[in-house]
């Protein structure tokens, strides 16, 4: 019965999610299997909480056929086996980086702002935030993109953040405040262009980053 169904997943995932708090690795690490995956997203996640997540095992979940999973490893990423900041294994973050061509939109963005956390990011995964973030169909994408791009800071992704101050407003909002750790004339011409921008919010980011 569809009701009998649902109760077993949803009690599989709370034994899960308790397993991440107990530190029971054994029990969280056989709901990885499960054939629902919120299950086996919060058997992911219960394993990093406790330290016992694998390399292998998070590299795998990028590559679930359930956008669910994706998306959880992605998130996990940002802690795991350091955090924000921190950098991350290379492996780890070719796997994230591949990502940012899902067919999902909703994993390319949050591949993006995951990238983002944990800074740096080669050369090629700049190339493809800057892609994201000036030519992709979807303006949440586009947004994380240059969000990402303002949290690494290099200088190859200004002229995609520059470009996006032109977008709709949530993106330019997002791309006034992507140009905190910069400078420059174009950065200066663009920060003003904002404090007269139609939308207030995007004025209000403006105004705090203006001098």
């Amino acid at each position: 019965m569809p009701g009998r169904q649902l109760d077993d997943t949803v009690a599989r995932r709370r034994d899960a999610a308790l397993a991440g708090h107990t530190g029971d690795e054994r029990t969280a690490r056989s709901f990885l299997s499960d054939n629902d995956a919120n299950v086996r997203a919060t058997a992911l996640g219960a394993l990093n909480r406790i330290g016992a997540l694998g390399q292998q095992e998070l590299v795998a979940a990028t590559l679930d056929a359930d956008p669910i999973m994706r998306r959880r490893a992605c998130t996990e990423s940002t802690s795991w086996n350091g955090g924000v900041g921190d950098p991350i294994e290379s492996s780890v973050s070719e796997a994230i980086a591949s990502l940012l061509h899902d067919a999902d939109d909703s994993v390319v963005e949050i591949a993006a702002w995951a990238i983002g956390e944990r800074p740096p990011a080669s050369a090629r995964t700049i190339e493809e935030l800057c892609q994201i973030a000036t030519g992709h169909e979807d303006a949440l994408c586009r947004e994380s993109a240059v969000a990402a791009l303002g949290a690494l800071g290099d200088p190859e992704g200004l002229p995609a953040i520059l470009k996006a101050t032109e977008d709709k407003a949530t993106v330019r909002r997002r791309a006034v405040i992507a140009l905190a750790p910069f400078d420059g004339p174009e950065v200066d011409a663009a920060l003003e262009r904002a404090l007269n921008d139609r939308d207030w919010q995007v004025r209000q980011a403006a105004e705090d980053l203006s001098p």
